[in-house]
């Protein structure tokens, strides 16, 4: 299942999808991350939300696999860590991957779909009200373990490794945040 949930996440939409319109590879334009963000600033709203969609279902499918086969929550977590890495660093793309934040929520959500709506919940509302796409995703990652242990103890060593690894792969963003130059994302952009 560590295989499986690797491969599946190496399945990068973002660039598949620009590739099938015809659209700049997003590893080379905007903010050269192969995510949902950084196709809605290339593209459009219909695009970006499938990359989003399958970014999640290939969070969410191995995650959900695993544990109808019965797996103990440490490994569902090292299940979704495998996600993870393959979104982040894709063997089909020369390990030039994303930041798996879609890919995150996506293992999170056989957790409960309480713990998806406080997760896109929190997203929103630092999104809202900051306009940063990194630090809705970095803060809404950070309280996922709260949450999880509010709603489904027995997950919260799980989602704590996974909240450190997007963290991590968010050391960039986090930099620009504190020099005040990461790129604000837009709520008004048309289909």
């Amino acid at each position: 299942m560590v295989i499986l949930a690797y491969l599946m996440g190496s399945i990068s939409s973002a660039i598949l999808l620009c590739k099938l319109f015809k659209l700049p590879d997003p590893r080379s334009t905007g903010s050269k991350n192969p995510g949902a963000t950084n196709v809605l600033r290339i593209s459009n709203k219909y695009i970006a939300s499938c990359v989003l969609l399958f970014d999640i279902l290939k969070g969410t499918l191995p995650v959900w696999s695993s544990y109808f086969l019965g797996l103990e929550p440490v490994s569902l977590g090292i299940v979704a860590v495998a996600a993870c890495l393959g979104h982040m660093y894709p063997i089909f793309f020369n390990f030039n991957g994303g930041k798996a934040v879609a890919t995150a929520f996506g293992v999170l959500l056989p957790i409960g779909l309480d713990l998806g709506g406080l997760l896109v919940l929190t997203w929103i509302f630092v999104a809202k009200a900051t306009r940063y796409s990194s630090l809705a995703a970095i803060v809404t990652v950070a309280m996922a373990p709260l949450y999880t242990w509010l709603l489904k103890p027995i997950y919260v060593y799980p989602v704590l490794m996974l909240s450190g690894l997007i963290i991590f792969r968010h050391k960039d963003n986090i930099i620009r945040l504190l020099q005040g130059k990461e790129s604000k994302i837009s709520f008004s952009k048309k289909l």
